[in-house]
């Protein structure tokens, strides 16, 4: 009984002094162990280093062993559930314009674009190739026949998305001027902000990028158009992230 009371006391000078971790691993060893370190005042100690300001007032209905195990370790990001939404469920509606002379109307299927260009054409620039053979996730079809167009014209696009699952409709892109033309990669990009249902106040600043990959051009135009490019890289990064923002669009 002497040795085993000895032995309670050198434990409770040495926990107060050890980092809620080591604290942790201790309550492993036996079943003597965790019920001296199971002692709020040892994990009051620990919060204290961690949060000085929290022992100023008694936490609200939480000790502070279970304070420190809530929040005191780093969590990793939760990976997302399945979405509820899926490709076959969508219609997207692309509409180009050359000032006011429409020079591409499609509506595409979501399981088209989540396809993307299984065969791109022979002779693209290496920086494009690149491109779509990266892991980066995009939406792509191809554009047939092909068009061209003079960078002296202003060219916007315009895009809707329906779900054949409520019947409704969102929109991704209105009327954006595709400002940006990177020669080297041959894109040409617009962009517009998303717009968000009511339940989500707090989300915004996410673009939809409009990308046309061409095969070469000049100092005055922009020739062979053969795929056209729907990104979110502002948010989601995975077909499953794309559907999880697709679904909280503001839909009606």
């Amino acid at each position: 009984m002497a040795k085993t009371s000895l032995s309670s006391e050198v434990l409770k000078a040495v926990f107060p002094l050890l980092d809620g971790e080591d604290l942790v691993s201790c309550m492993l060893v036996c079943r003597q162990w965790r019920d001296i370190a199971g002692d709020d005042y040892f994990w009051k100690c620990i919060c204290a280093k961690r949060w000085p300001s929290i022992c100023k007032r008694p936490p609200p209905a939480i000790s502070y062993h279970k304070l420190f195990v809530t929040f005191g370790r780093s969590q990793p990001p939760q990976p997302l559930p399945q979405s509820r939404l899926s490709f076959h469920d969508l219609e997207f509606f692309i509409d180009l314009w050359s000032e006011e002379t429409l020079i591409f109307s499609e509506a595409v299927s979501g399981t088209v674009l989540q396809t993307g260009i299984r065969n791109p054409p022979s002779g693209i620039p290496d920086p494009l190739k690149e491109h779509l053979e990266s892991d980066d996730y995009k939406m792509v079809m191809q554009v047939e026949p092909n068009f061209s167009f003079s960078l002296e014209q202003t060219i916007s696009v315009s895009v809707l998305v329906g779900r054949k699952d409520t019947n409704q409709m969102a929109r991704v892109v209105n009327q954006s001027v595709f400002g940006y033309i990177d020669g080297d990669a041959s894109r040409a990009l617009a962009y517009d902000y998303l717009n968000f249902a009511p339940g989500y106040p707090f989300i915004s600043g996410i673009r939809a990028w409009i990308s046309l990959l061409f095969m070469a051009n000049n100092n005055h135009s922009i020739t062979g158009v053969f795929g056209i490019e729907i990104d979110f890289c502002d948010a989601a990064s995975s077909e499953n992230e794309v559907l999880w923002l697709l679904d909280i669009l503001d839909w009606k």
